[in-house]
């Protein structure tokens, strides 16, 4: 079986900035097809659970109260890239629109919920060192 990265809320853990989980339906096909490596950047970046909502902002990653928390980003997407490496993986399953984890559309970073094209600190870092980025809505092609 082959390991693959994916986000900690995506399996049940209580990681998302709000202390919910956002479980995939597809998780039981998931663990028969694949050795899940669960990874929360924003905590392994050392931000707490429960935590301010954070969206990008340019380059920036910000809270709802205007801290800037772009370094616990960084730091969190860079230990992943060190977990993909390690464990050998070559995709990640990653929560959809998350300042960290979105791949393809994130929020804008005016909190109103408007989506622009881009990617989080950690997933535009795993594609950036070939590892393949999917959203939870692309669970499916993995199976």
């Amino acid at each position: 079986m082959k390991n693959l990265i994916i986000s900690a809320c995506l399996i049940g853990c209580r990681t998302r900035y709000d202390g919910k989980t956002s479980e995939l339906p597809e998780l039981e096909e998931l663990k028969k097809k694949y050795h899940l490596i669960p990874v929360c950047p924003e905590q392994l970046g050392g931000l707490s659970t429960p935590r301010d909502p954070s969206e990008k902002r340019g380059d920036k990653v910000v809270t709802v109260n205007g801290a800037d928390v772009t370094e616990a980003f960084k730091k969190g997407a860079e230990e992943v890239l060190r977990l993909a490496k390690m464990f050998e993986c070559d995709t990640a399953l990653l929560k959809e629109r998350s300042p960290s984890c979105g791949f393809g559309k994130v929020y804008d970073g005016t909190f109103s919920g408007t989506l622009i094209d881009g990617s989080g600190v950690t997933a535009r870092l795993l594609a950036a060192n070939g590892i393949r980025v999917l959203g939870e809505s692309y669970a499916g092609e993995l199976l």
